[in-house]
């Protein structure tokens, strides 16, 4: 009896002291970094959808960004086992533990403010990088309408103190480049130049007698010359007939465009609470299909890809809208091209363990 404590306690003493360890260490990486990149995720989709809320009632947006992220994890164990021999008795085992896991995480905010931030909101983004996307396989006549305001002389549908429709020819451009796009009839290049980089955009009609249609068509709504190559630039209208001249939006005027797709409540509007914004039926308008859908009510439902409330009310993207799912996503892609989040590091995780 006395030696069973002796051989069996120091056994439970190390098992303890492994489980203690297994937990910490390389098998909190995988855990650690899923859980705070998909918290970090939703937050930044949450708070980019309460911007946009905010902008269709007229509230200056507000970003906060997390700027680092320290966890420190401590975990300890003590067993201790004795054998006491009372007078006039048999021996008496005792067994006592104590064990204690603390976890310590820091996170840092740092707000996006002041004017390098203001310029990126600002700043137009590059038209190389809208024609990057849709070479990267995003739909052209999407990314068109998002992030463009004209080009050649074609007006896309603007809001605020320059509310218009969009052009007719607009409208058909961006559909026959979506159709060349599909056909693989559209090229870009970025060339070393001796004032600096240039893109040359070219076509590939020669696939079939569609696309070389298209391309004909695509060629007389941009009023170019049917030359292999075209350069492309910032600007709302071409200095000749071999360039294309891309007006683009800046990522306020994204986030504004997007704050007109929300379905507002109807007494809102009313009671001058905020604008109407884009008609539901994308066919009552310009020929253009709203960015997304975003719905309002006094409840979310619980399945909502990004939910927030403002004043009384919610606001989401439904979860089963693909399409405003994906629109949702490219605008966030947006941020990164409009180069927004320079005034803060990128969030830093750190893991200690004891």
């Amino acid at each position: 009896m006395l030696k069973r404590p002796s051989s069996v306690y120091p056994a439970l003493l190390a098992t303890a002291l492994l489980c203690s360890c297994t937990t910490l260490g390389p098998q909190s990486i995988q855990r650690d970094r899923q859980d705070y990149s998909s918290a970090i995720s939703e937050s930044w989709k949450e708070q980019t959808l309460l911007n946009i809320v905010r902008l269709r009632y007229a509230d200056a947006p507000m970003f906060l960004d997390v700027s680092s992220i320290v966890a420190s994890y401590s975990a300890e164990a003590q067993l201790d086992a004795s054998v006491t021999f009372p007078p006039h008795d048999s021996a008496t085992p005792t067994l006592g533990g104590y064990g204690r896991y603390i976890s310590k995480p820091t996170i840092s905010y740092a707000p996006l403010t002041g004017d390098k931030f203001t310029q990126s909101l600002l700043r137009p983004i590059a038209p190389a990088s809208v024609f990057q996307m849709i070479q990267a396989g995003y739909p052209a006549d999407f990314i068109l309408g998002a992030t463009t305001r004209a080009i050649n002389g074609r007006y896309n549908r603007s809001t605020g103190a320059t509310t218009r429709a969009a052009d007719a020819e607009f409208v058909q451009l961006t559909e026959v480049l979506r159709r060349i796009q599909r056909a693989e009839g559209l090229g870009m290049r970025i060339e070393r130049r001796e004032n600096g980089e240039a893109t040359v955009l070219f076509f590939r009609g020669e696939a079939s007698a569609q696309l070389e249609a298209d391309v004909a068509q695509a060629r007389s709504l941009l009023g170019i010359q049917p030359s292999p190559e075209f350069n492309l630039v910032y600007g709302a209208t071409a200095r000749g007939d071999a360039e294309i001249a891309l007006l683009t939006r800046s990522m306020l005027e994204i986030l504004l465009d997007f704050s007109n797709c929300i379905d507002v409540p109807a007494s809102h509007v009313q009671e001058g609470r905020t604008h109407a914004g884009y008609a539901e039926d994308p066919g009552a308008e310009s020929g253009l299909h709203r960015l997304a859908t975003i719905h309002s009510g006094p409840r979310a439902p619980a399945d909502a890809y990004a939910a927030v409330r403002y004043r009384d009310s919610w606001y989401w993207v439904d979860d089963r809208d693909l399409a405003s799912k994906r629109a949702f996503a490219f605008m966030m892609m947006f941020f990164s091209l409009a180069e927004t989040g320079t005034s803060a590091p990128a969030p830093v995780l750190t893991i200690g363990t004891n």
